[in-house]
């Protein structure tokens, strides 16, 4: 027991001795310190990364409250039809912006509700709008809220901006057109830019709010009426309120463009063609300076009013995509269609060319030719012409758009398996589309053109996984079957075999102007292809489609003040309608004067017949252009 009290007392600590004053001063002092060092320390790294690591960041930030960079818009280019005359106009417009930067968000609420109150906008979409542009790479433009409000609101937020922190009254530039949707599809028109249009052009120096042209010329010339913008650096207050302009540079305008179309033809067009589509959806109606390849008038209906695209409304957008007119769709350049007997053009072209035929080839149309089918030859497939034309040569042929006359140019004649004329066949057909243009934009200084089709026996084996049979041919050389064009195309090849067989590349542009009106970029002609026909060959076609005017299929388009040559189509599509019966298109495609052409004309109708419908449009566009400049 002694041991075990002693080993007890050994493993007990030694009785501590009371600390003095001074060293629980000491103590107290020692934690002071450990605690001041801490301290120090974290104030230490928190300023290194304020000053070297995000030092830049912040700086920035901080230069941007103070001093920032607004750009200054330059004005947009103008537009005059060939003849001086204004197709639109800047206008200023007011609208409501909020910089996402200057509004904090504990004052977010009372801002967006008196923006509620004044002009009836949601604060929920306001305030979602606000935290997207805050969290973007530009904080500092202003978020429009608002656009096109009235004067008297306009002056309510000027009166308000200092009380409203971040609320900016915006003056924006919009376009006014001169409310001729006769020129909708070639003027187009401009809107704000889209957010993938914004990352494609942010590069270029294009704002979140800019306006960019979205269809017609004002896109297609987007780099050339824009201009180029300036800038002012000013100083801020803390509310980001102007309060000096401490250095800036001046925007430079944009360049204008004068059009090569006549605001009177094009007009006049529209009033002959509108009158006259009867049941059809859209219509196109274009005439071309066959020298020059200028488009003097470019109509296709229906148009639409271009100054809605200003202020859109999603129903209203709707409305438009619904109709089932198609008033956004440039008909004469967007759409392709079967062609129909204006395609002939072509292979007469190539018939005269390849010697298949010349002006005094006689073919009998006795209503129609048959083929047997290649396995069972007591099955026939029977190819009509309108009617039993009885013996023509080439100019009665053309004349009187005699299909079994085009079935023999393009796909000869065989009885009992014996060739009694030999044809251009597929290959030579489909070679003379290409070098005619067609197969491929005519390059037309419009967006959105269309390509149409040239058939040939590899598309359809390649496309179809068929193979080619003369039947095809014989479609082919009427311009039925697979091969679509659009109305510009067909303008393209009347003009080349209006001119001597030039392909020339149709222009709505005639040249380029600076806000002086000198000429930046004049206006020169460009020849895109040669059909390699000669001209004595289409001299022969040419006589052809003048007397389909004079005494043919095409007297319709007969003009008082001009000779005209011209060539009609009445083109099978759709479904049968029963009793191998189609819906048709109407066309009609010529030139004048006759014996020297200077301008040519396409008419399509959706809905129509050649003769009957169309060829009177282009006898009357025809008529008022050369009365008009008989009368000077």
């Amino acid at each position: 027991m002694r041991l075990f009290r002693q080993q007890q007392r050994r493993w007990r600590s030694p009785k501590s001795e009371p600390l003095s004053d001074a060293e629980r001063l000491r103590d107290k002092f020692f934690y002071f310190r450990l605690l001041v060092l801490t301290a120090f320390a974290v104030l230490t790294l928190q300023l290194l990364r304020l000053q070297v690591f995000e030092g830049e960041a912040y700086q920035q930030r901080a230069e941007n409250n103070r001093l920032r960079v607004v750009p200054v818009m330059p004005s947009r280019g103008l537009i005059f039809d060939r003849n001086g005359v204004p197709l639109v106009e800047n206008v200023p417009r007011f609208s409501v912006g909020v910089v996402p930067a200057d509004l904090p968000e504990e004052k977010e609420e009372p801002v967006l509700q008196w923006l509620e109150k004044l002009l009836g906008v949601s604060p929920a979409d306001v305030s979602k709008d606000l935290e997207e542009r805050r969290s973007s790479n530009d904080p500092y433009t202003p978020l429009i809220v608002k656009s096109g409000i009235e004067p008297e609101k306009a002056f309510a937020v000027r009166e308000a901006e200092a009380e409203l922190a971040g609320v900016r009254l915006v003056v924006e530039p919009v376009r006014r057109y001169g409310g001729q949707p006769v020129l909708s599809h070639i003027l187009g028109y401009v809107g704000q830019v889209a957010d993938y249009e914004y990352e494609e052009l942010k590069s270029k120096g294009y704002g979140m709010n800019d306006r960019v042209g979205k269809s017609g010329v004002e896109l297609q010339y987007e780099e050339v009426l824009r201009g180029t913008p300036g800038y002012r650096q000013v100083e801020v207050d803390a509310s980001g309120r102007e309060i000096s302009t401490l250095d800036s540079s001046p925007a430079v305008p944009g360049n204008s463009l004068v059009l090569s179309i006549d605001l009177d033809l094009q007009q006049k067009t529209a009033e002959i063609l509108q009158a006259a589509m009867g049941d059809s959806l859209n219509a196109v109606a274009a005439v071309m300076d066959v020298h020059t390849g200028e488009l003097l008038a470019l109509v296709s209906l229906p148009g639409f009013d271009d100054n809605m695209f200003t202020d859109i409304t999603e129903e209203q957008f709707r409305a438009l995509l619904d109709d089932p007119r198609k008033p956004l769709v440039n008909h004469a350049i967007s759409e392709v269609y079967p062609p129909g007997s204006t395609f002939k053009q072509i292979t007469a072209s190539a018939a005269l060319q390849e010697g298949v035929a010349n002006a005094g080839t006689t073919i009998t149309s006795h209503g129609s030719i048959t083929v047997p089918n290649e396995y069972d030859p007591s099955i026939l497939y029977v190819f009509r012409d309108w009617s039993a034309l009885g013996t023509l040569n080439f100019y009665g042929g053309v004349a009187m758009s005699s299909d079994v006359y085009f079935y023999y140019l393009g796909g000869g004649y065989y009885e009992n398996g014996v060739e009694l004329f030999r044809g251009l066949g597929a290959e030579r057909l489909a070679e003379y589309c290409r070098r005619f243009g067609l197969g491929r934009p005519t390059g037309v200084d419009l967006p959105g053109e269309a390509e149409g089709n040239v058939p040939d026996p590899e598309w359809k084996e390649r496309e179809l996984g068929e193979g080619w049979f003369i039947g095809d041919t014989y479609n082919f050389s009427i311009g039925q079957g697979y091969v679509t064009t659009t109305p510009l195309q067909m303008l393209q090849v009347t003009a080349a075999v209006a001119n001597g067989g030039h392909v020339m590349l149709p222009r709505v542009v005639r040249e380029i102007i600076d806000p002086a009106g000198n000429t930046v970029v004049p206006f020169v002609p460009r020849v895109t292809g040669e059909t390699g026909v000669s001209d004595e060959n289409l001299s022969v076609l040419r006589e052809g489609m003048r007397q389909a005017v004079s005494w043919g299929t095409a007297t319709t388009a007969a003009a008082s003040s001009v000779s005209v040559a011209g060539k009609t189509g009445t083109a099978e599509f759709g479904p049968d309608l029963g009793g191998g019966h189609y819906a048709t298109h109407g066309w009609f495609t010529g030139f004048a004067p006759a014996n020297d052409p200077q301008v040519a004309v396409v008419v399509f109708l959706e809905k129509g017949n050649g003769a009957k419908n169309a060829a009177p449009i282009g006898g009357q566009i025809l008529n008022y252009f050369f009365s008009r400049k008989s009368a000077g």
